[in-house]
């Protein structure tokens, strides 16, 4: 529920702010990378990506709770679904397509990565979230280097 005493559990409120905080951390290392590359979409807004699909996993996770048990059904197979495809709807805005070139593709897919990222650290399961940013991590900047040697 949504009453002071379930605010003022310190516990939960640790537990949420480590992984809101998790989430804006992992997703803005990505998004300092796009920011040092000049891209459309930098630190803030890969941050705020994170945070928002966390915050979405974390109000899954209430539901659920909420209504276990209960007639009303939470699918949070559903809620997963709907958060990548707000994802992916920002990530497609950040690929523009002029003169026959098409742009960005890499900026849109480390955008709908940092809700993949958001959602693993909702769930809690930082291993998947820190793995995720690392890898990523490693194919911005590793795979240039080795087309540079191509």
């Amino acid at each position: 529920m949504s009453d002071l005493g379930s605010f003022l559990d310190l516990q939960a409120l640790g537990t949420d702010a480590l992984r809101l905080s998790l989430a804006a951390l992992l997703c803005g290392a990505i998004g300092f990378e796009r920011e040092r590359k000049e891209r459309s979409a930098g630190l803030r807004t890969h941050m705020l990506v994170g945070v928002g699909a966390c915050v979405f996993t974390l109000l899954m996770t209430v539901l659920v709770d909420l209504y276990d048990g209960d007639q009303v059904r939470a699918d949070p197979i559903r809620m997963i679904g709907a958060i990548t495809s707000g994802v992916a709807f920002l990530a497609a805005g950040a690929i523009i397509q002029a003169k026959g070139e098409v742009r960005g593709l890499t900026t849109g897919a480390s955008l709908w990565l940092s809700g993949a990222i958001g959602l693993a650290c909702g769930l809690g399961e930082f291993r998947i979230g820190i793995l995720a940013v690392v890898v990523t991590l490693l194919v911005l900047r590793g795979v240039k280097i080795i087309e540079r040697h191509i």
